[in-house]
């Protein structure tokens, strides 16, 4: 047996009010085919027609998601998310909206990111993860050097990763680990860019919350 300690969880909570039963029942049926098969993983076999493969990594309730697949039918769009009500709420989300190109990894997100082989991502959405905001926890944060690592590895050459965050010292430290990755390299030219929603942003409940300590920031990174 290995000795090997499984990495800490980056998610708090996996669950928190019952799932309707309508929702769970609409889960049952839908989620086993939406969901991102096991074992090693070519993502263009899951739609061999996509132009672009998209990563979107804790997708909360699944509506930036649903909408951006909505706004790009010919690109695959693969979402990880553990909360359970959050996969619950992105099911409905892509029934309702009749999306084909979603695939759904209801689970942690690094397993999936380590099936996924070399340079098979455009694009990679960071959008408002836990802030494991005491200094104790800080080790818990998503971002971090090796995660970081991980998606150059998987991002095209001119791929693009999105962080957006209202906590400032998250704000802060995912800057600072993303800037010291040379393979990454910030896209601001001034405050606005990372002070102002990109255009191709979509606003969703949680962010309209306000929860955190600032306006929400975006960071824009381009794989080099």
């Amino acid at each position: 047996m290995s000795d090997a300690h499984p990495p800490l969880r980056s998610f708090g909570r996996l669950k928190s009010r019952p799932i309707k039963p309508r929702q769970a029942a609409l889960v049952e049926a839908r989620l086993p085919g939406l969901r991102i098969p096991p074992g090693p993983l070519a993502p263009r076999d899951l739609m061999p027609a996509a132009r672009e493969v998209w990563l979107e990594i804790g997708f909360g309730g699944g509506e930036h998601m649903a909408a951006q697949a909505s706004r790009a039918p010919d690109t695959l769009i693969l979402g990880a998310e553990p909360f359970l009500n959050g996969v619950a709420s992105a099911v409905r989300h892509i029934d309702e909206q009749g999306l084909t190109n979603v695939r759904l990894q209801d689970g942690d997100v690094r397993e999936l990111i380590a099936r996924l082989p070399d340079a098979c991502l455009d694009r990679v959405f960071i959008l408002f993860p836990d802030p494991w905001p005491k200094s104790r926890h800080h080790k818990r944060r998503l971002v971090q050097t090796d995660t970081v690592a991980e998606l150059a590895r998987l991002l095209k050459p001119g791929g693009r990763l999105r962080f957006a965050s209202d906590v400032a010292h998250y704000v802060d430290w995912a800057l600072e680990i993303i800037g010291a990755d040379p393979a990454f390299t910030w896209t601001a030219a001034r405050a606005d860019d990372w002070r102002v929603p990109p255009a191709d942003h979509i606003t969703t409940r949680y962010e309209d919350k306000r929860l955190g300590d600032c306006a929400p920031v975006f960071l824009d990174f381009v794989r080099i």
